[in-house]
Formats: structure tokens, C-alpha cells, sequence
């Protein structure tokens, strides 16, 4: 589906929270797009931004180098009174490009602090004088021209806020879009609403629906997609069926060996009660297994997970076009989160590109359609809900892609996959039923590759080792482990030692998202 909604553009400048203002807008009912900060001034206009957003990012800016928009870009924005919001970095930048100065502070101000609204402005509407704020940065803008006047203050940062006294310009130093900011939300909402003037143009069911409205129209002949069990497979497959009818879609799953217990039973049953006619499973457990035998680095068992995954899935379409022919479509879970990491967003006039390619190569000429492109994961969860798709699903934590095999230090073996599902199953069992589930990102053990001693009943033991890693987090960019209850954890520990044969320890890892990645492979 092209995108032809008006926007509020964020300009990504590398923080870590870009994102996360990405989000924040959509909950506001506002469409956001993120797109690189050198676009070009043609493909910014193609996202029809209604405002902007620089975004926060680690970079200072009196660096030879460092990321600025480029200048036609910047001067289409302030030239045509466009309202512009800058977050920390984009707040020193914007307050740069005008002519004010940022310069390298004596102290840093990290984390929580006190602002202080220093007058009464639009921004700030229906928030208190004195405020909660997050802060992250070392930098600060230290004069400002005659065209922009400060507007906030904290103890470190005399310029806090700012904005242009005939523009709709805004900077901030602090994060809005954390939920540690306590006004955060509210200050958002007054930059788009009342600064920007902007009219919600975003509910994610009534999208969903455009976007089915939008397949049905453009769509004609049959289609093929690859459901692995996750939400978001499932619900791309949902939207398309709904568009084109379930005699039309052929659904393959693939059970690679490396899913967790009982998952190809489930994900079989929930595609019969979701009324797909064409539904086809492969068993290639064993070829994965095989081809992952004595490979010990990460990179290389994902290389080859997923050359065996597209060679498997390959086959399986190819068979599917000899005996019923008409293919036309390639059906992907895509969602938005993945266009951005490769690099294909901000580009609204783009007709809907793979970020990784299955069967092209088999079957020529399928056009690939990815219904949830446009959406991030918890977006996902809301239009699988108005669908049908059952909560177990709709709820489950992301799995990802290679499956329990970068949840396996080292070698994978059926051994280490026996006890691994196991583990997962105890885990997911007593986070669910301890309401611990809902309340975080991802909650799961890791197989280590080391044995440790230890001692069952009586009898010394030589065991492998249980990471459990629990994170919380808002789209899994960054992440912070889950400061959970002792008595808790003590209680997962026990079960999984008492009843997973083959471990005998259980580690907690304490570690946040950077520098350590969610997953352990």
C-alpha cells in the first residue's frame, strides 16, 4: 500500500529513543514517519509532513561530521513556517542552524531533573510551573540569537526549552518522549495540537481496515505466505485472507526443529479455527539440525538458518505452483520496526519492499505485500485482537526468527534443544500464571555453553548452565532487565532445576540493551 497520509516526519539523528517519538505521536492518534536525517528534500515531502521532529541522538554537534539534516531540507522547513519540535540533540541543532552556540558543559545532566517553565506557552499548556524531567546529555546550548528566547531552565541547563518568537519552532533538552518525563505526553500533545494545529488522522483498527479495503481493491489471484506462529505472520496472512478470500491464500508453515513446544501443533490448530482452507506443513526438523551440526559461531548458524529456511520454503512453493499454478503475490509479516533497519522507510511513494527475499528467485514475477508495514508490534497486537487471533498469540513475546538456536551459546544439539524447550515451557508457565508476562518485553532462558558442578541429592553433578533473561522495553531497541522479585526468581530457579534434566544452575542476567543485545546470539 502506498502512503498518502499526512505526516509528522521524524528525522532519526541516531538516539536511541528515535522510535520510541515515532510511537509516542501514533498513540497520540497522529501518523509518524521516521526517515534518515540527510533525506532529501523530495523524499521528505513524499511523507507529506504536517510537522517535524529532530530527533535526540549522541553526536555533538561542533564535530566535523556530524549528522545534520541537509540544508534544503532545513530551509523548506523554517521558510514555510512548518512547525519544528528538537529533542536534545535536535534541540542543540535547531538553536546551531539559527545562529545560537552549543558548547561541551562541565557537568553532565543525567536522568531525572527539576524544570522550570519560565513562561507561559502553548507547549507547556496544562502543566505545572515545576516539573519532572529525563535528561541525557553533557552538551548544552549556551546562547541563543535575538529570534529565539528560552522558555524553561533546570539547575544545569539554562536553555532547558526554547522557542522562536515568530515561528512555530520548539527545542527541548529533555526527553518527552520517555515515561520518566511526568508531562512528557501532555507536552507532545501541545506541540502537535495546539503549536501544529494538526487533527488526529491515526486509529490503528480503522487503518487496518483501509489497509484490507486497500488489498481487495488491488489485489487479484492467489497468494502465498509463510506463517511461523508468531503475531505477526499470522495477522499479515488474516488481513489478506480477509481481502482475497481463503480459497485464494496458501499458507505454508515450516517446522524447523527450533521452535518451541508444541508450536507447529498450535500454530496449525489456530490457522484451521481462523478458517484457511490451504494450509501446508513441512517437517524439515531433521535438515536443520544436520546443517547446524559442529557450527559454533552466531553469525554462521543465522546464515544458515536462514538459507535452509528460504532453499525449504522454496521447494515447498515451487511444488505448490506445478499443481496449482497462479501464483501472483508473496505474503510477508514485515511490520515497521524492520523497514527501518533496512533502511526503506521514509520513502511514502515506495511501493511495499521485503526487507529479506524467500522465493523471488523461485517463482519470478511475485509481488511481495506487507499489510503491516506500516505498523509497529504493539499496533500489531491491536489489529490482531479486532481479528480474531487468540489472545495466547496476540500476547505472546517476540520469538525470533532462527528460532531456540540464538537461545544456544554454542553448538545445537537435540540434547540441547530437549532441554531448552523444556526450560522455555517452565518459564512462559510461571510467568503467565504470576501476571509477570504482560507486565514485560521478553521473558526467557538461555542455554549457556559451559557445564558447571553441582550437586543432586547426594551425587555430584556436572550440568549445563540456565541464563534467564527478562527485559523490559518499548519496541526492543533498548532494553532494561526486569527488576523482579527474589522470592520470584527463586521460584523459577527451582522448578527449572528440579525438573529440566541436564542443569543445574540458573543465572539472572542484570545486563540492559546496550551494550548487551536482547538475545544471546
Amino acid at each position: 500500500m502506498e502512503s498518502r497520509r499526512s505526516s509528522v516526519a521524524v528525522l532519526d539523528f541516531g538516539g536511541q529513543y528515535a522510535h520510541l517519538i515515532a510511537r509516542r505521536v501514533r498513540e497520540l492518534n497522529f501518523y509518524s514517519v521516521l526517515v534518515p536525517y540527510d533525506v532529501t528534500l523530495d523524499e521528505f515531502l513524499q511523507a507529506s509532513p504536517l510537522a517535524v521532529i529532530f530527533s535526540g541522538g549522541p553526536a555533538s554537534i561542533y564535530v566535523e561530521g556530524s549528522p545534520k539534516p541537509r540544508r534544503e531540507v532545513f530551509e523548506y522547513i523554517i521558510n514555510n513556517r512548518m512547525p519544528l519540535l528538537g529533542i536534545c540533540y535536535g534541540h542543540q541543532l535547531i538553536a546551531s542552524m539559527l545562529g545560537g552556540r552549543v558548547a561541551r558543559k562541565d557537568k553532565a545532566e543525567y536522568g531525572l531533573s527539576v524544570l522550570r517553565v519560565l513562561t507561559g506557552d502553548p507547549i507547556f499548556h496544562g502543566t505545572p510551573a515545576s516539573q519532572r524531567v529525563w535528561m541525557s546529555h553533557r552538551d548544552a546550548v549556551v546562547w541563543l540569537p535575538e529570534e529565539l528566547e528560552v522558555i524553561a531552565s533546570t539547575d544545569y541547563s539554562e536553555v532547558a526549552a526554547f522557542r522562536h518568537k515568530t515561528l512555530p519552532v520548539y527545542g527541548v533538552q529533555f526527553h518527552p518522549e520517555v515515561r520518566h518525563t511526568e508531562y512528557g505526553r501532555v507536552i507532545l500533545d501541545n506541540f502537535l495540537r495546539r503549536v501544529a494545529g494538526l487533527k488526529p488522522n491515526w486509529f490503528v483498527e480503522d487503518v487496518a481496515a483501509e489497509v484490507i479495503s486497500d488489498l481487495r481493491r488491488r489485489l487479484s489471484g492467489k497468494a502465498l505466505v509463510a506463517v511461523s506462529g508468531g503475531v505477526d505472520s499470522l495477522t499479515a496472512a488474516v488481513m489478506v485472507q480477509r481481502a482475497i478470500g481463503s480459497d485464494n491464500i496458501y499458507v505454508v508453515h515450516v517446522n524447523t526443529g527450533l521452535l518451541r513446544e508444541s508450536e507447529s501443533d498450535r500454530t496449525l490448530k489456530t490457522l484451521e479455527k481462523l478458517g484457511f482452507k490451504n494450509v501446508f506443513y513441512v517437517d524439515a526438523s531433521r535438515l536443520f539440525l544436520e546443517r547446524l551440526r559442529g557450527v559454533t559461531d552466531p553469525e554462521e548458524k543465522r546464515r544458515i538458518i536462514a538459507k535452509t529456511f528460504a532453499e525449504v520454503f522454496a521447494e515447498k512453493a515451487l511444488e505448490l505452483n506445478r499443481k496449482v499454478g497462479g501464483f501472483k503475490y508473496l505474503v510477508q509479516g514485515t511490520i515497521y520496526p524492520d523497514r527501518v533497519e533496512s533502511g526503506a522507510t521514509g520513502k511514502a511513494t515506495a511501493r511495499i519492499k521485503s526487507h529479506h527475499n524467500v522465493v523471488m528467485e523461485a517463482i519470478p514475477g511475485l509481488e511481495i505485500v506487507e499489510p503491516l508495514s506500516e505498523f509497529y508490534k504493539d499496533e500489531v497486537r491491536k489489529i490482531a485482537r479486532s481479528l480474531g487471533i487468540p489472545d495466547e498469540i496476540v500476547t505472546q513475546h517476540p520469538f525470533p526468527g532462527p528460532g531456540l538456536a540464538v537461545r544456544i551459546v554454542g553448538e545445537v544439539t537435540e540434547e540441547k534443544l530437549r532441554i531448552l524447550r523444556k526450560a522455555t515451557r517452565i518459564v512462559e508457565e510461571e510467568f503467565r500464571k504470576s501476571g509477570f508476562y504482560e507486565r514485560v518485553w521478553q521473558a526467557f532462558p538461555a542455554l549457556l555453553s559451559i557445564r558447571t558442578v553441582g550437586v543432586k541429592g547426594d551425587e555430584r553433578s556436572y550440568e549445563y548452565a540456565l541464563a534467564l533473561r527478562v527485559v523490559e522495553s518499548e519496541d526492543a531497541m533498548t532494553a532494561s532487565f526486569a527488576k523482579l522479585p527474589w522470592e520470584f526468581l527463586e521460584h523459577v530457579a527451582e522448578r527449572l532445576v528440579n525438573e529440566v534434566e541436564g542443569v543445574n544452575r540458573v543465572l539472572y542476567d542484570i545486563t540492559h540493551k546496550p551494550p548487551a543485545t536482547i538475545e544471546f546470539e
